[in-house]
């Protein structure tokens, strides 16, 4: 015993000498190329005093970054996390002040503008050098995550928990964002995504499955993690009886569409048990919050959700990075629209303004900091985490799904997936990794671009009302706006389009491809009759118009040349509705019970040969409405947990799997189902896949897919 703890004081101590040798390298480097940063006195200096000068002063401040770094930052956390991130390289600039001011005979001297490069770089050096050589030292390491674990156990007022092995498997769900099925086929194929390719060839099995309606992900992250998403009919409804827009991706509006959702249930979530949510617009019940947008409009002490960036920033080398791959994100974003204005591709849409700050916020400030959070999770060996990745569903939105905008991020998010793999590894306990989507995109040219007017113009014309002479886009509402904004502690969509003003006008509201229209003096859900009485030319002109599909008006569907099929007639809406895809009718159907859903609900026009859908707010990758691959996102499981199913349709059902799938980690394994295999007493069932089937592999080019849903 006493020899194993030698050992590891020994190991700990040569990588602290280690690292503050590479630091002092670093420092003598940086002095001999930067003109205002000096380590001697004198010319007289010698090199061992050069050196002894830069040894202390890098010992000096790694003691500094690691006794008052947290602290700093900690007393920090109630700044926005952009703010924050930005001090980082300020405040780690002034430890390096001070850590040069404790040089015996003042031998270290740097301007204040070139201590915040020095300290940047210093810091990453040594975060790498110590990674590296705790990542080399299996042991080191997993006594490391083991002490990690143990101290948060304590900090948080419960017993260590037993070492791995003992405790009962833990669950990890990754949310790729917007990443459907064929796309995630697409991408695994063709080598962008090598990890993923890897558990589908052995660990791993796949399926899609189907989104209701409302494609979005307010609707199905809200029925995933808790387990309804009644009267949610889009991404932004209007609701007469408070007079106020709901918008799934405004703070306040996500934190009462959760509300709703437990008091329908009567359960906190899927997370209620030791479990952490990361990333999300709902927290899901979990106690540990992170980025999560249902509690962000909470200020002080009770927005734990801001915990995230502490847990991120209390290392300086992460900012250092994260702030060097945002700049170079926005360097991308920026040369990748002008390539593409210079190339004339169509279709396309603006990618100015703020746009490319909104994307790197996107792809790599959030990205990093769920990912580290969700490692944490992993280190403290929390039961079930949950977390969002939503660069792609960023991305997509403007460069469209398919394309190398998209194929980088791909290939971004895998070298993730690989990271909390390998960290899974060193983990407390056994975690399997679920790999998820909350819904596909479908592209095409927006609504806009294609027919030179938007839905609010073509419903003011329908209705005898004045149209402006220049048509303008519809802000698109991707999440990522509202992560930024709600990080930096401002309103999302406020104003005007969260109370439109009383009056006869119609609200005209987009959420992808789907579009909602309300009459805000009619109080409930205005009937056809009424429509047509008082806007004879409304519903003809929506349903004739080329770039509408169907429109939806109390119980009846319509189409081109008065076509028209009642909801509740067996088997007519179903043929009505057969091109968006099997379970169409079923989607609009209970849409159509909604106590909020519009009064008139308009699905764009698609083309089953090309995919092709017309956004209504200004996107070349949307979903929100029916058609094409906005609603086949996947669902990707180990062959350790039991098959979901095969007839997959809406959020609600996939909670009931993630549901089931905690139960068997949690407790003994049992059949689920008349088809399902005895399993043996160890709890693992047998594969019941017969010879030959290449499980979660996609099937060769030209083999029709396994369709799970039907």
């Amino acid at each position: 015993m006493w020899r194993g703890r030698w050992r590891t004081a020994g190991s700990a101590l040569v990588r602290v000498i280690v690292v503050w040798a590479v630091s002092t390298l670093t420092m003598l480097a940086l002095a001999g190329i930067l003109p205002d940063f000096r380590l001697r006195a004198g010319d007289g200096d010698s090199i061992t005093q050069i050196g002894l000068t830069a040894a202390w002063g890098a010992g000096a401040f790694g003691l500094l970054s690691a006794l008052v770094w947290p602290v700093l930052v900690r007393a920090l956390l109630l700044v926005p996390a952009l703010v924050l991130g930005l001090l980082v390289f300020f405040l780690n600039g002034s430890l390096l002040l001070i850590a040069l001011s404790l040089i015996p005979a003042g031998r270290g001297e740097v301007a204040p503008e070139t201590a915040v490069v020095v300290a940047a770089v210093m810091s990453a050096v040594a975060s790498a050098t110590s990674t590296a050589l705790a990542v080399r030292d299996d042991g080191a390491y997993r006594r490391r995550l083991h002490r990690l674990a143990d101290r948060r156990r304590r900090r948080q007022g419960r017993a260590a928990g037993p070492r791995r092995g003992a405790a009962p498997p833990g669950l990890v769900f990754l949310q790729l964002d917007g990443v459907g099925y064929e796309a995630l086929h697409r991408a695994a194929e063709g080598a962008l995504m090598p990890t993923v390719r890897d558990w589908l060839d052995g660990s791993h099995r796949i399926a899609p499955w189907r989104t209701d309606w409302s494609s979005q992900t307010g609707a199905s992250q809200l029925g995933i993690l808790h387990g309804s998403n009644f009267d949610v009919p889009a991404f932004r409804w209007y609701e007469k009886d408070t007079g106020e827009v709901v918008v799934c991706n405004r703070p306040t509006s996500a934190a009462e569409l959760q509300r709703r959702a437990v008091e329908r249930t009567g359960d906190g979530g899927l997370l209620t048990l030791d479990g952490a949510s990361r990333g999300n617009l709902f927290s899901g019940g979990a106690d540990q919050l992170a980025l999560v947008l249902s509690v962000s409009a909470r200020r002080g002490r009770a927005n734990r959700s801001r915990a995230g960036y502490f847990a991120y920033f209390s290392d300086p080398a992460n900012a250092v990075r994260t702030a060097l791959s945002f700049v170079a994100e926005v360097g991308r974003e920026i040369g990748q629209s002008v390539r593409a204005r210079m190339r004339g591709d169509r279709p396309r849409v603006s990618r100015g303004g703020l746009y490319p700050l909104i994307r790197a916020f996107a792809t790599v400030v959030e990205r990093d900091v769920v990912v580290a959070a969700v490692i944490g999770d992993m280190f403290a060996g929390r039961a079930a985490v949950y977390a969002d990745l939503v660069a792609y569903d960023e991305v997509a939105h403007h460069s469209g799904p398919e394309g190398r905008d998209t194929d980088r991020v791909l290939a971004r998010l895998d070298r993730s997936l690989a990271l909390i793999a390998r960290v899974a590894e060193h983990a407390p306990r056994e975690y399997r990794i679920v790999l998820l989507s909350d819904h596909g995109q479908s592209p095409g040219e927006t609504f806009l671009g294609r027919y030179g007017l938007t839905l609010k113009d073509l419903v003011r014309a329908g209705c005898g009302l004045p149209v402006s002479r220049r048509a303008g886009g519809t802000r698109s509402g991707a999440e990522a706006r509202a992560a930024v904004l709600a990080a930096l502690h401002r309103p999302v969509e406020e104003g005007e389009e969260a109370h439109p003003e009383p009056g006869s006008d119609p609200v005209v509201l987009a959420s992808g491809n789907l579009g909602l229209i309300s009459f805000p003096e009619v109080p409930g859900r205005a009937s056809r009759e009424w429509i047509e009485r008082a806007h004879p030319a409304l519903l003809a002109t929506l349903a004739n118009h080329p770039g509408v599909g169907f429109v939806l008006v109390d119980g009846v569907v319509l189409g081109p040349g008065g076509t028209a099929a009642r909801l509740d007639v067996p088997g007519e809406a179903e043929e009505f509705l057969a091109s968006f895809g099997p379970g169409a009718a079923r989607a609009v159907r209970r849409t159509d019970s909604f106590p909020h859903v519009a009064d008139i609900m308009v699905n764009s026009a698609y083309d089953p040969r090309t995919g092709a859908v017309h956004a209504f707010e200004e996107q070349i990758g949307s979903h929100g409405g029916l058609g094409g691959e906005q609603g086949h996102p996947f669902l990707m499981w180990p062959t350790g947990l039991s098959d979901p199913g095969a007839d997959l349709v809406g959020a609600e059902a996939v909670h009931a799997v993630l549901r089931r799938w905690l139960r068997e980690a949690d407790g003994p394994q049992v059949p689920v189902g008349p088809g399902a295999a005895a399993r043996p007493a160890g709890g693992r069932a047998q594969d019941p896949r017969p010879e030959g089937d290449t499980g979660g592999t996609f099937p060769p080019a030209g083999v029709p897919a396994r369709d799970e849903i039907r």
